[in-house]
C-alpha cells in the first residue's frame, strides 16, 4: 500500500514494521511512552511489543471510553509523565481508538509546551478518521471535543491486523466515517460501499487507503478548517449533538452510531436546502438504516439536542453552521438551516 504523504507527516498502511522501528530511531528520545486503555493493553499491546521489544518504553494506562475523555484523565497522563521523567524530548505512542489518539496527542502537545507523538490507531474509526488531520482534544461539560488544538503527529501507523481485536459494534461504528467520506467526495466509492451488507470478512486495507486519501486531500488544502475542511463535518453537527445528549445514558451511542443518525438527518436537510434529490435521500437513508437500524430513544429529548446544537464549536455569531451534500459525492459548507427543517429531519428519521 503506498505511503500517504500528509506533509509534514506520513500515513503508513500495512507497512513493514521495520519502518516503525526506524521512526523510533530517528531521534534520540529521552523517554518513550505508550498510552493504552484496558482493552488495547490486553489485545493490541502484545502486537506492538512483538515488533518493538528492543526499545525501552513505559506503559501509561487509562480507562477506556468517551466518558473518560476529559481533563481528569489528562491530569493522570501528565502526572505520570512528570513523575517518570518525561520531557519535551520524549515521545508518546498512542495505541488505541479515537479517544486515545485525541487525548494522547493533546496531552503530548501541551506537556512542557510540546513533545512528539505517533498515532497507532487500532479501531476502524480512528484509522480512517480520527488519526488523520491533526485534531486533538477532549470533551468538556458534556460537549464533544470542546477543548483542544490542531497539531501534527510525527507519523500515523495503520495496521489492519488490529481490527481483528475489535467487537463487531466497534467495527460498525468506524464504517460510518467511510460512508461519510464517500458521500461528500466520491460517488463511485458510495456505489461500491452500497454492496456491503455484512462487515465480517472484509478486506479492509484498500477501503482504509481510499478513505484516508479522501480525508488527506481535504486536510492538506485547509488544515485549520477555514473553508473546505468543513465538508468533513457532514453528519457531525447533528451527530455530535445527538452523541453528547446520549453520552451519559444507559443506551449511549458510539460515535459512528450517532454519526449514522447525523448523516440521515442532515441528508434530509440537504434535500430541503441544497438540492439533494428525494431519490438520493431515500437511497442514503435506506442503506444507512440497513447497517445501523433505528436507535430507539436516541432523539427523545429534542429540545436538549437543539440546545447542544446552538453551542456547537462550528457555529459563528450564533448561527448554526452545517455542512451538507447537494448530490452524492458533492458537498457544500456554511449552510444555515431553518430550525423547522432540523425538527422535520429528526422526526423523519423514524419514518420507514
Amino acid at each position: 500500500m503506498p505511503i500517504i504523504n500528509c506533509d509534514p507527516y506520513q500515513v503508513y498502511i500495512n507497512e513493514d514494521w521495520n519502518s516503525f522501528r526506524n521512526l523510533l530511531s530517528r531521534k534520540d528520545y529521552s523517554k518513550i511512552g505508550v498510552l493504552v486503555d484496558e482493552n488495547t493493553a490486553l489485545y493490541c499491546l502484545p502486537i506492538l511489543q512483538k515488533y518493538i521489544h528492543e526499545f525501552n518504553f513505559q506503559i501509561i494506562e487509562i480507562k477506556s471510553g468517551e466518558h473518560f475523555k476529559n481533563l481528569e484523565t489528562c491530569k493522570e497522563i501528565w502526572s505520570h509523565m512528570l513523575e517518570n521523567g518525561f520531557d519535551r524530548h520524549s515521545l508518546l505512542i498512542n495505541l488505541g481508538g479515537g479517544v486515545i489518539g485525541d487525548m494522547g496527542g493533546f496531552c503530548a502537545r501541551t506537556f512542557m509546551r510540546g513533545m512528539d507523538f505517533i498515532q497507532v490507531p487500532t479501531t476502524l474509526l480512528s484509522q480512517v478518521d480520527a488519526s488523520v488531520g491533526g485534531k486533538l482534544g477532549i470533551d468538556f461539560k458534556d460537549f464533544k471535543n470542546l477543548i483542544g488544538v490542531i497539531d501534527d503527529p510525527k507519523a500515523v501507523w495503520i495496521d489492519d491486523q488490529f481490527l481483528k481485536t475489535l467487537p463487531a459494534r466497534q467495527l460498525r461504528s468506524g464504517f460510518a466515517e467511510i460512508i461519510k467520506h464517500a458521500l461528500i467526495q466520491n460517488s463511485q466509492m458510495w456505489d461500491e460501499l452500497k454492496q456491503i451488507e455484512n462487515l465480517e470478512n472484509i478486506e479492509w486495507s484498500d477501503i482504509i487507503y481510499r478513505s484516508v486519501q479522501i480525508k488527506k486531500e481535504v486536510v492538506v488544502q485547509d488544515k485549520y478548517e477555514g473553508g473546505l475542511r468543513k465538508i468533513l463535518n457532514f453528519g457531525h453537527t447533528l451527530g455530535h449533538a445527538i452523541e453528547s445528549e446520549n453520552l451519559n445514558s444507559e443506551d449511549y451511542l458510539l460515535h459512528g452510531e450517532a454519526i449514522s443518525i447525523g448523516m440521515i438527518t442532515e441528508s434530509y436537510i440537504s434535500m430541503k436546502m441544497t438540492g439533494l434529490s428525494k431519490g438520493e435521500y431515500q437511497e442514503i437513508k435506506k442503506y444507512i438504516l440497513k447497517i445501523y437500524p433505528h436507535f430507539q430513544n436516541a432523539l427523545d429529548n429534542e429540545e436538549s439536542i437543539l440546545e447542544k446544537l446552538i453551542k456547537d464549536k462550528k457555529n459563528k455569531q450564533g448561527l448554526l453552521n452545517f455542512s451538507l451534500i447537494n448530490k452524492i459525492g458533492e458537498s457544500v459548507f456554511d449552510i444555515v438551516p431553518e430550525k423547522s427543517f432540523i425538527k422535520e429531519a429528526l422526526l423523519d428519521y423514524y419514518k420507514v
